[in-house]
Formats: C-alpha cells, structure tokens, sequence
C-alpha cells in the first residue's frame, strides 16, 4: 500500500510513496504524531536527481526489515529539499554544527518539538569503513532516547541554540571598489590554469565568481580576469560535463579536468551557465561559445519543458543501461563504445564516418569512465566546431541516444529555478537577436504568473502538473522573490513591455513587506510563513544566487529604472553588512559582488525614446552589467521626462553619476558615451 507521500507534488517525495516505510510529509500532523506517541521524529531530506539519496533508498528505505524498525521506533519524515529550502537550511546547519560537514540525502534525528539532537548525511545499509549501518544508528538513537533522553534533549536545546545564533554581519560602510579588487585578486589565487576553474576537484561551474571576472575585465580592461573566465568556459564547454551530442551542462565535474560529471542535469545550473555563455560571447565574439550557447538552450527548451511553457527541475544521474538490466546505472544514457558508434551509425548510413567520429568526440576502446567513453572535446577545447560530416553523426547519435531508457525527470516546476532560466534566455536573446528565445522567455513567465501566483498577490515555490490545472504550494521563499525580481528585469529591457517592469516593482513590494530584515537584509521565509526552530537568513551565494545578493541588484536597478530611491536605500543597507565578506570570500558572493559593482562604480541609465529599436540593440547586443535600458513604451517616471520624440526621431539619452550626457541619434555616438 502507498504510504502518506502518494498526494505529494513532489516527485522526489512520490519516488518513496511505496516504500515500506510510513513516511509523513513535513507538516504539523507529524510533530503531534510525534508528541502523542512519544517517539523522536527521523527528518529525511534529499531530492530526486541525488545519486546517494537513491542508494541509501534502496538499501535502506526499501528494505522491509529495516523499515519495520524505523516506523516503530521513529516518526519518519521526507522532505524534498528543493521545495523546502528553510527546513533545508535549518538542519543543514544543524548538521554542520554537530559533524563539520553536510550533504544529501541528510538524516537528522529530532524532538517532537523539532529540535535535532543528532545528524549525519548517508549511513550504509552494512557496516562500512569505520562507518556504523543505518540500522546501529537507529538503533543507538532509540536506546538513548529510551535511556538517556535527559542527555538528548540538553543536546537538542544547545544545537538549536547554536543555529538560531548565526551570526549575521553588520556594517556601517559602503564598500568600494577596493572590495572588487580585492574578490578579484582572491578569485585569481584560486584559479586553475591549467584546467580553469577554482582549486582542485571536485569542480562546480562557480557561474557567478567568473561573471564577476568578466565584469572585472569590462570594468577595468583586466586580461587577467578575462583570461581566467575564458579558460574555465572554454574548459567546462569541452570537457564530459558538457552534453556533447544534447546540449546542456551536468551538476559538478568529480576531477580537475571537467572530464566526470556526476551526471544530474538541473534547471538552475542551465540557467546560469547560458548567462555565463551569453557574457562570454558578447566579449569574444567566438563561435564556440555561441554555439554551446544555443545547445545549452535548446536542451532546456527541448528536455525539460512543460508544454505550456513551465520549465522543470532536474534530469536523473541514473538510468537503465541500454543493453537492458534491472538496476539503474549513473551515466548509463551518456556513455558511449566505439561499436555501438559503429552500430548505429551504420544504421543511419554513416558507417564511414564512425572512425571520424569516435576520434572526434574522444571514444576509445579504454573508455574514460567505467570501460566506456564519455564524449569529450578536452584536447581541442578552443576547436569546438564540427566538420558536417561530424554534425551528422551527432545528430544520429542523438536520435538514436533518444530511444535508450532515459534518466528520470523530476517535472515540478519550482519559481525560483523558471526565473532564473526567464532572466537568462531574455539577457541571451536580447544579446543575439533570437525573437524566439524572447517568447520562449516570456512563455515561462506567463506561466509562473498564471499558475504560482496566487489570487491575492503572492507567489508559491512549486507546482506540478495534474488534474485541473495543476497544484502549485508552498509559500515563496526571499530566492524565488529575488529570482523574479531579476527575471521581469530582464524581460522589460529585452521586450521595452512595462508590463514587466510593473511585475517587478510589485515583486520587490513583497520582499520589502515579507521578508526584509530591519538589520539589513532578507530573511528566506514569509513573515507568515510556518514557524520553524529559527528563521533562517539569506547570506552567501551558494548553487544559485541568494535572495539577499538578487534583492540588492534588483533593487538598484529599480531605483535607476523607476527613480525610487527607497529601493536604492535598500540595497545599500545590506551592501553595509556583506560586503567586506565578499571581498574576503569572492566564490560565495559573486552575484552580491554585481551589487557592490552598482553601488560602488554606479549605474548608467540609458533612455531610448521613439521607434528606434537599432539604439536599444546597441545596448542590449552588448555586455554592459552596470547599464540599465529603458526602451520601447514609453513610462513615466524621471528618466522619461521631458524625453518626448516619437517615431524614428527618437533618441538615445545618456546618464551617469547623476548627470545626463547630450542626447544622441546614432549607434556610432551611443557607442561612444558608453565607452565602447
């Protein structure tokens, strides 16, 4: 029988509707369990393209045995932490505190009352490496809880205690351009190379720490910067966490080369990773970063896309291998040996080029990853073009890559992670002319609008499709809001639509009277939101930006664009607290480094009236991060003021530290007050 998950929208939570054991979703009804019936409650928390989450399932959370341990001992809880990501961060740091390290799938023991008096990450399902089974630690936490619960409960009081003292920064000064300086010279140090990147394995993209490079270069001429931000695009293009025959990056790459990804595809990292491409491209001008460029988007737009336009979260990093097999395998849809090249070549009339290819992509009989090959450009990263002859052989290899058992697709579609792939495909069409991204941008919009807004106003986390529309749940976090913030933005600047502008305003009202905090920042739930052992902050930027780095661009960018210096206010109140930690700490804070960038070198606004959308495409084909566009119809606040031509009279206006430069009517001349 299907336990108390089989309603959920979660997919990762209906994933473990059959497990034998009695699972609970998060909620109240499982704490009053708890209370009633004396028992500690066992918090699992994981997500559905976790390759540990779904070993320790199997082994553990399948198993009749010790299932039958868990619900007579435990109440046992399962949280999906892509749609809780407060009861996410709240035991994280809990866990954290008591081990020094955390990760997924996390197991955290609790009070009734929510207080956690002990964590851990996996545990084995047999006794492994010095560590203890699963079933030993369920074991010892009962026998404690039975025997020494006075001894628990002091440890749960000071594990709370020590996670609702976190320490948030404060501040008095804004920081300048010293502080740009000094995350750059920090994000230089750690630089590889050889390989591009930050430090050694294993590697994440760090999106936001090389776009600041490339904003460091535009800022300064820096060949440094750019140097190192080419490099690491031009690494992870060719390297296995790049999807050579689909489009698309995977999670992280497990070696210093980008050669092994673990092989989960999410929304989030596509999403910031086409922004990434879309700067880089803007400053070179290189072919090969516009190419993986459009398979990036044309994977997301293909693979992970509702037909209504909602985008969803994540690709699986296991599958059935092909060749057929009970078990899923990580990697199995990607990898490649050179005879099934051969095969299906052959089968597409291009049995002759199967060599070709295999040389191409870097196939072998040795393979590079458990006797096969992950497809790969590594020794010819800056050569990513294909001769036709190899284009037809990716494509076949696509198609036929297309009937092999897929990875599974968590398909809910979470506000946060559509918003910033809107804000990314708006930058990317503006940049490159592609009328079609620009709908498919505003589609997914459209569609957050429709189905994650409630009637009154305010947004919610998650929706999955079903019955009647669909269900959509779960109070907006401070991320969804920045996400938003950033994402209508964009659109306004790509599309000249006030609309978008009006929907940005309104999201920046809802972080301001929900989730700010009086000492200078945002706090990541509602202030009606479900009370927790604390409330947690936004700080650092981690996977993806933080609500209080999106908050403080989108909110400068407000203020220029609309002249309400209260938002600008804003921003700078939290600049005061974080930004000397993101000097400190370039690889934590790089989209609040953009911030600082605005604050401390300042916004240039740029006004474009009339019917002359060849000055606007100057601006938008360009990366110019400290310029914001108002173009298309007309507003009203104090950039438009007496800014009145109409048709191709129209002119572009200029404006920069408080002052407005002559108004000019040609690319050549608004090229030239923008520096370029």
């Amino acid at each position: 029988m299907p336990n108390r998950l089989a309603d959920e929208t979660s997919p990762y939570l209906q994933q473990h509707a059959d497990n034998p054991v009695d699972w609970r979703p998060w909620g109240a009804e499982a704490f009053e369990e708890a209370r009633s019936s004396d028992r500690p409650v066992l918090i699992s928390v994981g997500y559905s393209s976790c390759h540990w989450c779904h070993v320790m399932a199997h082994e553990s959370f399948e198993d009749e045995a010790t299932a039958e341990v868990m619900n007579e001992w435990f109440v046992n809880v399962k949280v999906d932490r892509e749609e809780r990501p407060d009861v996410d961060r709240v035991y994280m740091e809990a866990t954290q505190a008591m081990t020094g390290h955390g990760g997924w799938p996390m197991t955290v023991f609790a009070t009734p009352d929510g207080e956690p008096f002990f964590c851990g990450t996996y545990f084995p399902d047999q006794p492994r490496g010095g560590q203890a089974s699963f079933t030993q630690v369920l074991t010892a936490v009962h026998e404690a809880w039975v025997e020494r619960r006075g001894e628990l409960l002091e440890q749960a009081g000071q594990l709370a205690d020590a996670v609702r003292r976190h320490v948030v920064p404060t501040g008095t000064d804004l920081p300048g351009v010293e502080v740009l300086d000094e995350a750059t010279h920090g994000a230089l140090a750690a630089f590889d190379p050889a390989w591009g990147g930050f430090g050694q394995a294993p590697k994440f993209p760090q999106t936001m720490t090389i776009d600041h490079l490339l904003r460091t270069h535009v800022r300064t001429g820096s060949a440094a910067a750019l140097e190192a931000a080419v490099t690491s695009v031009d690494a992870m293009s060719a390297g296995g966490i790049c999807d050579h025959l689909g489009g698309g990056f995977s999670r992280y790459s497990v070696d210093r080369q980008w050669l092994v990804p673990h092989f989960e595809k999410m929304l989030y990292d596509n999403a910031l990773l086409i922004r990434l491409l879309t700067h880089t491209w803007q400053i070179t001008g290189a072919d090969r970063h516009l190419q993986t460029l459009r398979e990036a988007v044309t994977y997301v737009l293909r693979d992970l896309s509702h037909p209504d336009g909602g985008r969803f979260s994540a690709e699986d990093a296991d599958s059935l291998p092909p060749s057929g097999g009970d078990h899923a395998e990580e990697g199995a849809f990607y990898v490649w040996t050179p005879a099934q090249v051969a095969e299906v070549l052959e089968a597409a009339g291009l049995g002759d080029v199967a060599a070709e290819a295999c040389a191409f992509y870097d196939v072998t009989e040795g393979g590079n990853f458990e006797g096969a090959s992950i497809p790969n450009r590594i020794r010819h990263r800056t050569e990513l073009g294909r001769p036709p002859t190899v284009e037809q052989a990716r494509e076949a290899l696509r198609r036929a890559r297309e009937q092999r058992p897929r990875p599974g697709l968590d398909d809910k579609v979470l506000t946060e992670w559509n918003a910033l792939l809107v804000g990314a495909l708006a930058e990317a069409a503006a940049a490159t002319g592609d009328a079609d991204w620009l709908r498919e941008a505003e589609r997914t919009a459209e569609f957050l609008c429709l189905r994650l807004r409630r009637e009154d106003g305010r947004w919610l986390r998650s929706w999955q499709d079903g019955p009647d529309g669909g269900r959509a749940q779960h109070l907006a976090y401070a991320s969804d809001h920045g996400a938003l913030l950033d994402a209508f933005v964009e659109l306004h600047q790509a599309t000249g639509r006030l609309r978008w502008l009006d929907e940005a305003v309104a999201v920046a009202e809802l972080l301001a009277r929900h989730h700010w905090d009086p000492e200078g920042g945002v706090f990541t739930t509602a202030d009606d939101a479900e009370e927790l052992i604390t409330r947690p902050r936004e700080l650092a930027d981690e996977a993806t930006p933080s609500g209080v780095s999106q908050a403080a661009v989108g909110f400068l960018r407000l203020e220029a664009l609309t002249g309400e210096t209260r938002w600008g206010e804003m921003a700078r109140s939290i600049l005061r607290n974080l930004g000397s930690l993101a000097a400190r700490h370039p690889t934590g804070f790089g989209m609040l480094l953009w911030a600082v960038e605005l604050q401390a070198v300042g916004v240039t606004e740029v006004v474009v009236t009339g019917d002359r959308t060849d000055l606007a495409d100057a601006v938008r084909r360009r990366f110019t991060p400290g310029v914001v566009l108002a173009a298309g119809e007309r507003g009203t606040g104090p950039l438009w003021e007496g800014r009145d031509e109409t048709g191709s009279d129209g002119r572009a206006y200029v404006c920069r530290d408080h002052a407005c430069r002559a108004p000019v009517g040609t690319v050549e001349d608004l090229l030239a007050e923008l520096g370029r």
